[in-house]
């Protein structure tokens, strides 16, 4: 009896253990996602957009220059404001500078807030609502229906 029971353990593992893994496997290697860039002849590369490649990858125009690349110090250059003015930075020792964004009109006024928006009218300033008609339960159903 005890024989029995130890042959069925050692098929129920091996049968277990030559499952694998039952979830399906994807593969890969059927649909290959396209290059972000094409070669042209002369080594000229080209985006999937049509724009040339310089050699780090970045867009050029027809003179050369870089496209959409932004300097953002000169862009903010200026403009004290700081997401975290007011916060202790504890990489610094000291308080954040600058100063936070003063919120919109109504930014203060809770659920619902913007202009307008203290004005709500109850329910017994709404307009009421036109009946529906025929009224769904007056009408009877279609041919052929139980």
């Amino acid at each position: 009896m005890a024989a029995r029971r130890l042959i069925a353990a050692m098929l129920g593992a091996s049968t277990l253990a030559a499952c694998g893994d039952p979830l399906p496997q994807p593969l890969y290697n059927e649909v290959t996602p396209p290059a972000a860039f094409r070669v042209h002849p002369g080594g000229v590369r080209i985006d999937n957009e049509g724009y040339q490649l310089d050699a780090e990858g970045y867009r050029v125009d027809k003179s050369g220059e870089r496209v959409g690349i932004i300097d953002v110090p000169a862009k903010t250059a200026g403009d004290g404001s700081n997401a975290v003015a007011g916060y202790y930075i504890s990489t610094t020792g000291q308080n954040a500078p600058g100063r936070v964004a003063a919120p919109s009109e109504g930014a203060g006024a809770g659920v619902g807030a913007g202009p307008g928006a203290m004005n709500l009218p109850t329910p017994s300033q709404m307009p009421q609502q036109a009946p529906i008609t025929p009224a769904p339960g007056n009408v009877p159903p279609p041919a052929g229906y139980r």
